[in-house]
């Protein structure tokens, strides 16, 4: 099939060119209409307890959560006339700006004791949207902390609330990954001429980049007219898509190099070309592909859409790799050299520094796996203190306006009074002595501070409470695991910002077991009918759990114990590592690593198969496949690295957790650990049930 592609595309070069052109800029140019559509929200499950209060709320109370929150603070008491009355101005110039809905303080309703502060010298101005738009609601919270953050008549105005918060984490996330693309977009050019060793070879990664881009963004859109996709699916698009690109270039590149230093003509070699490295990239991709695919398993439309992003443009990369890249390979053919920066680079080498180092290896074999796994280890050791959270104010840098505005209030305040605990209970007006009892119970769990007198709706309660630490924080957790372990009366709900975040994790936690069969049993299946072995895969998938076993342990070791603050920029440590970006981490290193498994298997596999020894084609498929594994690893890292620069801690976070796993896989795992164990076990490595075999590629 493969060969047969390549015969085509020989043939039918030119036009196979203008068609696909014409089809990715169509599609580009449908697929830039996409921005507009995309979502910054998706963090809450939408089939939880959390989210049926929401809507409950909304329907019969007409309630949700404020926009923003302003914190009014005096050097007097809240009380004091001059405070009173400049508070109550603030109040009305804020209530007549476009966008707001309505707004209640602690001086407008009558002085709630709930929304003043311990020392009594602040009090809260909450602001609720005119829309439920995530993104005007964001809008509302720029011109507010724009407007009003800082002095008004003697009064300091510290502005938050989701709106603030979301606009700040937003706007520095944009500036800092701009600032890195500045950075990782001129050295990755100058490693790629370096890497490819030609002016005209280091272009072609952006013929494979730039058209899974592009066909990604119009898949995107396609998705968005059906179902929510989160805005930050544009950087996946972007930074795997590129990667990727790099990927498929390099492997494409240097075996048409090799076919034609062999003596091949043009259109021989872009044949074989497509027949050999282009199979191996359609099944890398295809392990990537459905390692991807598992996060449209969870319920979080912010994961989902990671899905989405990540499968279409994995899928695009490919059919770049397999389709327009060889159209002009077969049209440049010799000039694919030109514009020489390093020759080392152009001509392939069957025996070398790469092939040394596994003949080293394959020696002391014993030796060589337990110094690796020790190394592993060591990384792993500090995951012993992991947990968990979500995003919140504290990703900003400390002197961020919305970081010292949230600090404060956890500060001087005594509750949580803009995110409470709501509580539904169906018919609980005819079930007083019940109802009476459960509240009880509410008063007396760890966290809650007091409750706020209940409301009815026909014959049903709405009870709030009001509770202590942050809504996003594994304390918070506990709290509403506690409240839903309570006898409770028959239909009870509980929700708010607590019981979504809640929900959200639980709902992450049941499904991660499901994502993770879904990607090892895959991945053994794609991996066994590629080489024809049952070892290979069981060992592939072992050593991409402990490289990111490893990884996860670093991340713990940086931004829950604190470590290296002094290089990666002084964020705030809260204790927890992001769920969602953990999870994105995990899948797209699981992802990336199988794609350098299945490039080393493969020209391995294609060394046997020609009839040399274990030792001979594992020393020569590591020196024909290493040095393009160790160069798209390292360009990888340099583009990812870049994120580290962010002064937001989640992006810190991914750009660290990415850059270090791809280099340790590329380095520890396939130069070390992999030519290892492939001596350990010999010709075993190739083994599989005869009544298998026939489910086997042939090569």
């Amino acid at each position: 099939m493969f060969l047969a592609l390549g015969k085509f595309v020989v043939r039918r070069r030119k036009s196979t060119l203008a068609v696909f052109i014409l089809v990715i800029l169509l599609g580009g140019a449908v697929g830039s209409l996409a921005i507009s559509k995309l979502d910054s929200g998706g963090y809450s499950d939408p089939g939880s307890q959390s989210a049926q209060v929401g809507k409950y709320l909304k329907k019969h109370f007409h309630t949700t959560d404020p926009s923003v929150v302003l914190v009014l603070d005096s050097t007097t008491n809240v009380q004091d006339p001059s405070v009173v009355a400049s508070a109550t101005k603030l109040e009305k110039l804020i209530a007549a700006e476009p966008g707001v809905s309505k707004t209640y303080s602690y001086w407008s309703t009558g002085g709630a004791p709930t929304m003043k502060s311990a020392d009594e010298k602040a009090g809260f101005l909450s602001i609720y949207s005119t829309s439920g738009d995530f993104a005007k609601i964001s809008d509302l919270g720029e011109k507010i902390q724009g407007k009003y953050d800082g002095k008004f008549e003697g009064l300091t105005v510290y502005a938050s609330g989701g709106g603030v918060i979301t606009h700040a984490i937003n706007s520095k996330i944009s500036k800092d990954l701009a600032l890195a693309e500045a950075i990782s977009i001129p050295l990755t050019f100058i490693l790629l001429v370096f890497v490819f060793g030609a002016l005209v070879a280091s272009a072609m990664p952006l013929v494979v980049g730039i058209s899974a881009i592009l066909g990604a963004f119009f898949i995107i859109f396609l998705l968005t007219l059906f179902t929510s996709v989160s805005i930050y699916a544009l950087n996946l698009i972007t930074g795997l898509g590129l990667g990727l690109g790099i990927d498929y270039a390099l492997l494409i590149v240097n075996r048409f190099r090799e076919e034609l230093h062999d003596g091949k003509s043009v259109d021989e070699s872009v044949a074989i070309t497509v027949s050999t490295a282009g199979k191996t990239v359609f099944y890398s991709g295809l392990t990537v592909f459905v390692t991807m695919l598992s996060l449209t398993l969870f319920p979080l439309s912010f994961l989902k859409s990671f899905g989405y992003a990540g499968t279409s443009v994995v899928a695009l990369a490919v059919a770049g790799a397999l389709i327009p890249l060889p159209a002009i390979l077969a049209m440049l053919g010799h000039k694919i050299d030109k514009g020489v920066v390093r020759k080392s680079a152009i001509i392939p080498k069957s025996d070398g520094r790469w092939a040394s180092t596994a003949r080293f290896v394959m020696r002391r074999p014993i030796p060589v796996v337990i110094v690796s796994l020790l190394i592993l280890g060591i990384c792993a050791a500090p995951m012993k203190n992991i947990a968990f959270a979500q995003i919140d104010s504290r990703v900003l840098p400390a002197s961020d306006k919305a970081a010292i505005a949230s600090a404060l209030i956890e500060d001087r305040f005594v509750g949580q009074e803009g995110s409470p605990i709501e509580i539904i209970i169906p018919n609980g007006s005819t079930k007083t002595a019940e109802v009476a009892a459960y509240v009880a119970k509410i008063q007396e769990v760890t966290g809650i501070v007091h409750m706020i007198p209940t409301q009815i709706n026909g014959a049903d309660l709405r009870i709030s409470a009001i509770q202590s630490m942050p809504s996003r924080t594994p304390a918070a957790e506990v709290m509403i695991h506690a409240l839903r372990d309570i006898p409770a009366p028959a239909g009870t709900l509980i929700g708010g910002p607590a019981a979504d975040f809640t929900d959200a994790q639980d709902g992450i936690a049941r499904t991660l077991p499901w994502a993770l069969g879904w990607i090892a049993l895959s991945v053994l299946i794609l991996i066994f009918i590629f080489t024809g072995s049952i070892i290979l895969p069981i060992k592939a998938v072992i050593l991409n759990a402990l490289s990111l076993v490893a990884t996860l342990g670093v991340l713990t070791w940086v931004f829950i114990e604190g470590h290296l603050r002094w290089l990666f920029g002084n964020f705030t440590v809260t204790g927890t590592l992001d769920t969602g970006t953990s999870i994105l981490i995990a899948v797209v290193v699981f992802g990336l690593s199988m794609d350098y498994e299945i490039f080393l298997l493969s020209r391995i596999r294609e060394e046997h198969i020609a009839g040399k020894s274990n030792i001979e084609s594992v020393a020569t498929g590591l020196q024909r496949s290493a040095r393009i594994i160790t160069a798209a690893a390292g360009l990888l890292a340099v583009v990812f690295a870049s994120f580290a620069i962010s002064g937001v801690t989640s992006i810190k976070f991914m750009g660290l957790g990415v850059a270090f796993a791809v280099l340790l896989d590329a380095t520890l795992v396939r130069a070390l650990l992999v030519p290892a164990l492939m001596r350990l076990f010999g010709e075993r490595n190739w083994w599989a049930p005869k009544s298998l075999r026939r489910f086997t590629l042939k090569h």
